[in-house]
C-alpha cells in the first residue's frame, strides 16, 4: 500500500425519494491497498460504490479518482479511468461464451466481423496473467458460480481496470472458491491494483484488508486500521451495539430430539440441470423439535435436495413424507397449507417478485388468506406488513417500496419473515444468513432457534460450516448426490466432516 490516494468520496448525499440512502458519507482508499467497507444491510455501501462507478449521479459531494475530481462523471469515464464494479448479482449472458463475455462491447474485429480467435487468445492471456482460470471457449450458462465471478473480474481487467469495486463477491461462494478469489485479489494488488470489497463476513474482512470504513445509516462512523482493530469492534461500529458473534446451540450436545418425525425422505432420486442424479437414493428424517443440518460443498445435490421436497423441483423416484401425508406429487401450495415453509437460497429466482411491494411479497403464496369477497383486503396486508418489517427490522421500513428498491441483506429478510411468520410444522432454511449483516445474522440464528424449541422441524443447508456445526441437533454430510455422513452434535467437528465433504472418506450413514 502506497501514501497515494487513490480515491476520495466527500460528503456524498443521496435521496431515493423518502429514502435517505447516503448522508454525508466519506472514504478515502490509498492506491495498492485492499479495503473493506463493511455495515449493516442498507446502511449505504453498494450505493456509494454505484456513484463512484458511475452508475448513478450524485445528489451531492465530490468525488475523486487519483487526485482529479470526477464527480458526475458515467459508467464508461468511470472505466476509461480504470475504475470497475462488480455486482452482487451478476451481468453475464449464459447462452454466450467466456471469451465472448469479456470482450463484449470491445470485441476485437479483423475484416470488419467479429474475430473469435483473438478473442479467446487475449482472453487466455488475460486469464495466465491474473490468474482467473476459465476456458475461454466454456459457456456461461455451464459455469460454477465462482468461474462465473471470475469472468466479471475479467471483463474489467480486459478494460484496464485498476481499480476494482467488488459487492459481497463471496456470498454464494464455496470455502475454497473464496480462498482462490482471496489469491486472485492478493496477486491483483501486489501488482498495483486498488480493491474495494463490500462484504458482511468479518472473518473475511480480518484476513484479506489493510484498511476498513464503517457505514450505518448512510454515514460514514468509522475508519481502522486491519491490524489495530477485532471483529467484535468492527460489529459494534456497524450495529451501534455490542453484538454476541459466537454461533451458540442453546441445547446440550447430548441432547436429542425425541418427537415424531415431522418430515421423511426415502430413497430420494432427483435429476440435475445437466445430470441425470443430482440426488441419489437418499434418506433422512427431521424429527418435531429438531434442526438437521446438511453440510457439503455447494453443487453436491443440497440444492436439488430441498427443492424437490419444496415442490419445485420434480422428484425421479422415492418418496416425501410430511406429517404422515405423501406428498411426493403434491403442489407447492398444497405443501404450504400441510404446514412446509421455505426460504429459498436464491432469493431473486425463487424468493421474491422484485417489482411487487414489500408488503405484496409478504404474503406471496398465501394471498387467500388476505382477501374478503374475493378481493385482497389491502388494510390486513399492509398491517401484516407494518408488523412484519418492525418484527424483522426490514429496512426501509416502508411497505409500500418495491422490493427491488432495498438492499440484498433486507430483500432477504422479506423471504425470512413470509416464511417463517406463517404456519409450519417444517421449515426448510437454505442459506438463511446468505448476504445479510451481523445483527442480522444473530437475529436469524435467535428465530431458527426459537423454532425448533417451540417444536417445529428445521432443516439446514448452509455453506457457512460453523453455522451448521453450532446450530443443528444432528449433521449430515452431502457428496456427490449421495448423504455419505451423519453425526450427532456432540460427534462432529470441522476436523472430522472434513474430510467426508471432499469425498476423501465415504458412508458413515446410521
Amino acid at each position: 500500500m502506497s501514501d497515494t490516494i487513490a480515491l476520495r468520496l466527500t460528503a456524498i448525499d443521496k435521496r431515493f425519494g423518502p429514502v435517505h440512502a447516503n448522508r454525508g458519507a466519506s472514504l478515502v482508499v490509498h492506491a495498492g491497498e485492499i479495503h473493506a467497507l463493511v455495515g449493516e444491510n442498507g446502511a449505504g455501501k453498494s450505493t456509494l460504490m454505484k456513484i463512484l462507478s458511475g452508475m448513478m449521479p450524485v445528489d451531492s459531494g465530490t468525488i475523486e479518482v487519483g487526485g482529479r475530481d470526477v464527480t458526475g462523471w458515467t459508467t464508461a469515464d468511470a472505466i476509461a479511468a480504470g475504475v470497475g464494479m462488480v455486482h452482487q448479482h451478476f451481468m453475464l449472458v449464459p447462452t454466450l461464451t467466456v471469451a465472448e463475455n469479456v470482450v463484449l462491447g470491445r470485441e476485437p474485429v479483423t475484416g470488419g466481423r467479429f474475430d473469435r480467435a483473438r478473442a479467446e487468445h487475449d482472453v487466455k492471456m488475460l486469464c495466465e496473467q491474473s490468474g482467473l482460470d476459465v476456458p475461454p471457449d466454456r459457456l456461461v450458462a455451464d459455469l460454477s458460480v465462482g468461474e462465473a465471478q471470475r469472468v466479471e473480474i475479467l471483463k474489467l481487467l480486459y478494460r484496464g481496470a485498476r481499480t476494482l469495486l467488488l459487492d459481497e463477491p463471496t456470498a454464494v461462494l464455496s470455502p475454497p472458491e473464496v480462498a482462490e478469489l482471496w489469491k486472485v485479489l492478493r496477486r491483483l494488488r501486489d501488482g498495483g491494483a486498488t480493491v474495494v470489497l463490500i462484504t458482511h463476513k468479518l472473518d473475511e474482512v480480518m484476513a484479506v484488508s489493510e484498511n476498513i470504513t464503517v457505514m450505518r445509516a448512510g454515514e460514514t462512523v468509522a475508519t481502522m486500521a486491519t491490524r489495530e482493530t477485532s471483529p467484535e469492534k468492527i460489529a459494534k461500529a456497524m450495529v451501534g451495539r455490542d453484538v454476541d458473534l459466537a454461533v451458540r446451540n442453546d441445547r446440550p450436545p447430548a441432547t436429542a430430539a425425541h418427537g415424531t418425525a415431522a418430515l421423511e425422505v426415502r430413497h430420494l432420486v432427483v435429476r440435475g440441470a445437466r445430470i441425470e442424479k443430482a440426488v441419489h437414493d437418499v434418506s433422512f428424517s427431521v424429527a418435531a423439535g429438531e434442526i438437521l443440518g446438511i453440510a457439503g460443498v455447494e453443487g453436491n445435490g443440497q440444492t436439488e435436495l430441498l427443492e424437490a421436497i419444496a415442490g419445485i423441483r420434480n422428484v425421479t423416484s422415492g418418496t416425501i413424507v410430511l406429517g404422515g401425508q405423501d406428498i411426493t406429487r403434491r403442489s407447492v401450495h398444497t405443501r404450504g397449507e400441510a404446514g412446509l415453509s421455505h426460504i429459498p437460497e436464491d432469493r431473486h429466482r425463487r424468493g421474491l417478485i422484485l417489482d411487487y411491494s414489500v408488503a405484496e411479497n409478504l404474503i406471496l403464496g398465501q394471498q387467500h388468506r388476505y382477501t374478503t369477497s374475493g378481493l385482497l383486503d389491502r388494510d390486513a396486508i399492509e398491517q401484516h406488513a407494518r408488523h412484519c418489517t418492525i418484527e424483522y427490522d426490514i429496512r426501509p421500513a416502508d411497505p409500500s417500496l418495491p422490493a427491488r428498491a432495498l438492499s440484498g441483506g433486507n430483500q432477504q429478510k422479506i423471504v425470512i419473515a413470509r416464511e417463517m411468520s406463517r404456519a409450519f410444522t417444517v421449515l426448510l432454511a437454505a442459506q438463511p444468513t446468505r448476504g445479510v449483516d451481523v445483527g442480522a445474522i444473530e437475529f436469524i440464528h435467535a428465530e431458527l432457534r426459537k423454532a425448533r424449541n417451540n417444536g417445529k422441524a428445521v432443516l439446514l443447508v448452509s455453506a457457512e460450516l460453523k453455522e451448521v456445526l453450532t446450530l443443528s441437533d444432528r449433521i449430515a454430510v452431502m457428496y456427490g448426490g449421495r448423504l455419505v455422513a451423519m453425526f450427532s452434535r456432540s460427534e462432529a467437528s470441522e476436523e472430522v466432516i472434513g474430510p467426508f465433504m471432499t469425498g476423501a472418506k465415504r458412508e458413515r450413514v446410521a
